[in-house]
C-alpha cells in the first residue's frame, strides 16, 4: 500500500513538473511562455510545426511577412477580424497574447522555409490565373496581384505571401473580401475582389498555390 501511494505521489509530481516546464507549456494565459514554445506546442496543431499546414482549412504561415502576421494576430485578439475560420479558432487562442509573444510568433513563422504548394493539374486554369496575377482584369479595372503581393507572390510588409498558399484557403478569403465586411482592415482587397468572377477567383488561387519556392521579402 505504501508503495502504491509512493508511485502515485511520484507520478503526480512528474505531471506537475511537466505542466510547469515552460519549454513544453501550452498555457496561452502565461506571459512567460516563449513564442517559439507556443508555435511548436499549440500553433503546430493546425499550422504545422514550421508553419506549413496539412489541411487547406488552415493557412500556411511559413515565410509570411512578420508585419502581416503581427497585424493578423492583433486583429484576432481585438476581434476586428471576424471571418468564420478566424474567430472560431483564433479569438480564444489570441486573447491573452502579449505584444512580445505576438512579435515572437511572427518572427518564428516568418523565418521558416516557405511552403511548396501542389501544382494545379489543369494547365488552362494555371495560365488563366497567371494572367490575373500578373495583369489583373483590365476591363474591370482590377489591378494585378503583384502590385501588393510581389512579383512572385512573396508578400510585402502587411500584404501576405500568396506563393504556395492552399488554393482552397485563398478562394475562401477572396469570397470573404468580396461578399462580407468580416475583415475590415482589408478595404483594398474588398475593392479588388468585388468584381472578380468565380472563375477569376479559382484561377488565381490555383496559380498562386502552384508557385514554387520563391524568395522571402
Amino acid at each position: 500500500m505504501k508503495y502504491a501511494y509512493l508511485v502515485l505521489a511520484l507520478t503526480g509530481a512528474g505531471l506537475i513538473a511537466a505542466c510547469s516546464d515552460l519549454t513544453r507549456s501550452r498555457d496561452l494565459d502565461n506571459p512567460k511562455v516563449a513564442a517559439a514554445t507556443m508555435a511548436q506546442q499549440v500553433c503546430s496543431n493546425c499550422h504545422g510545426i514550421t508553419g506549413v499546414s496539412v489541411s487547406p482549412n488552415f493557412p500556411n504561415l511559413a515565410a509570411q511577412p512578420a508585419a502581416y502576421l503581427e497585424a493578423q494576430l492583433r486583429e484576432f485578439k481585438s476581434h476586428d477580424r471576424e471571418d468564420p475560420a478566424g474567430f472560431e479558432y483564433m479569438w480564444g487562442l489570441s486573447r491573452s497574447l502579449t505584444d512580445d509573444q505576438i512579435n515572437g510568433l511572427a518572427a518564428y513563422f516568418s523565418s521558416q522555409a516557405p511552403a511548396h504548394g501542389p501544382i494545379e493539374a489543369d494547365a488552362n486554369r494555371r495560365a488563366a490565373g497567371n494572367l490575373v496575377f500578373l495583369n489583373g482584369v483590365p476591363e474591370k479595372n482590377i489591378p494585378a496581384c503583384t502590385t501588393c503581393h510581389g512579383d512572385a507572390g512573396q508578400g510585402n510588409a502587411t500584404f501576405p505571401r500568396l506563393a504556395g498558399q492552399h488554393a482552397d484557403y485563398v478562394v475562401k478569403q477572396l469570397v470573404v473580401f468580396q461578399r462580407t465586411n468580416q475583415r475590415p482592415s482589408g478595404a483594398i482587397m474588398q475593392t479588388v475582389a468585388h468584381e472578380l468572377s468565380v472563375d477569376n477567383i479559382r484561377d488565381v488561387a490555383a496559380y498562386v498555390q502552384s508557385l514554387g519556392n520563391v524568395a522571402t521579402p
